[in-house]
């Protein structure tokens, strides 16, 4: 019999009825193995949220990175354009005076 108290129990019917069951050492081992496996499985979980983290932080670099790569070849791309754009303004200023020179020869 098992008790929780370190005073003896008298073995009266009703005192044993009353008193709660003592468990077994089978029932203490399946707890404990209960307990290694929720605490197994706790740490499995943060394991692969710290994984999953790791993996999120270098796909947000990698895309940071590429980015960044992209804004660089966007302002190279954005300078070429306007010196092609001032290019073309002069071009386009030079022939109509050429045109306008043309025109006034013709005219005298």
């Amino acid at each position: 019999m098992c008790s929780f108290s370190s005073e003896k129990t008298p073995y009266h019917p009703l005192v044993l009825a009353l008193q709660p069951p003592c468990p077994s050492k089978r029932h203490h081992h399946l707890r404990l193995s209960l307990h290694k496996r929720r605490r197994a499985q706790v740490e499995e979980r943060r394991r692969k949220k710290m994984i999953l983290k790791k993996e999120m932080k270098m796909r947000n670099l990698k895309l940071y990175m590429k980015n960044q790569s992209i804004i660089e070849e966007n302002e190279k791309l954005r300078k070429q354009a306007l010196l092609l754009h001032k290019e073309n303004e002069t071009l386009l200023f030079e022939l109509q005076n050429k045109f306008s020179q043309q025109s006034n020869i013709k005219t005298k």
